[in-house]
């Protein structure tokens, strides 16, 4: 700052000092202390805390609502409706909510105690080293241990899912669309008249058709069809015979339940 240091409320700087001019200009050099904590962000978002569900409860009280006299004469979006109100009346009752905040985000799944430890002493030792109370070496070696011990954890960690990827998908999977930067969006899809849709508002009503039909007893003679992939529009698409599957469940199955 040059010159003059200017405020709206006492106490809020401290510890002014003129550090001379500035080259060979006339204005001072003000230095100062900003004497106020930093404001954290308080994350006024809730979700639903299903750790403290009472999914007893919640299934007795589905379980009592008349669903065939609820849902008789109704319409897929009227039944939608009615099934919707009960099942977050029930929700309101017997899932609790809480505030949803940064700290409490998922971690990687090779984020470990000893690990999270590390990390906490590398931010420790690099304060300590803006505020000249850690020297510039001790604050490199801190980094690159917690590093290394990242990258070990890390490769050792992918090592034991790509190794059990048969025995647990679930988190196999889960990690890699973690790590993906995009999401795959719907692609464009045909609907009854055969018109290439690919607005986002289209295509929701053309998925919305084809199985609001499932309700209402309309069964379309176009199924919704991607258009990515293979086009059938000069032959005719394939055709499963009930012969075909059970053979193919018996090549896979094998005798007696075993694996083919």
């Amino acid at each position: 700052m040059l010159d003059l240091v200017l405020t709206n409320k006492e106490g809020l700087v401290g510890d002014v000092k003129l550090k001379g001019s500035l080259g060979c200009s006339d204005h001072e050099m003000v230095e100062f202390r900003i004497l106020r904590a930093a404001r954290r962000a308080c994350s006024k978002l809730t979700t639903l805390d299903f750790r403290r569900a009472g999914f007893g409860l919640f299934r007795d009280l589905l379980g009592r609502i008349p669903w065939d006299k609820a849902l008789e004469g109704r319409g897929a979006q009227d039944s939608w409706l009615i099934f919707k109100g009960h099942l977050l009346q029930a929700q309101e009752g017997c899932i609790p909510t809480k505030r949803k905040s940064s700290k409490n985000t998922r971690r990687p799944p090779w984020m470990n105690k000893e690990l999270l430890g590390k990390v906490k002493h590398k931010k420790e030792a690099y304060r300590g080293w803006k505020q000249g109370q850690v020297a510039w070496e001790e604050y490199r070696e801190t980094v690159r241990a917690a590093r290394d011990q990242v990258r070990k954890v890390k490769a050792l960690t992918e090592l034991n899912l790509a190794r059990d990827v048969k025995d647990n998908k679930k988190s196999f999977y889960r990690y890699v669309s973690d790590k993906r930067r995009t999401r795959e969006n719907v692609g464009p899809l045909r609907n009854e008249t055969g018109d290439l849709v690919v607005q986002d508002r289209e295509k929701a009503e053309v998925l919305n058709d084809f199985f609001a039909s499932v309700f209402t007893g309309k069964c379309s003679s176009h199924t919704a069809q991607v258009t990515e992939g293979r086009h059938w529009e000069n032959a005719e698409p394939p055709t499963v015979g009930e012969d075909q599957v059970r053979e193919y469940l018996r090549i896979s199955v094998g005798p007696e339940g075993t694996g083919g």
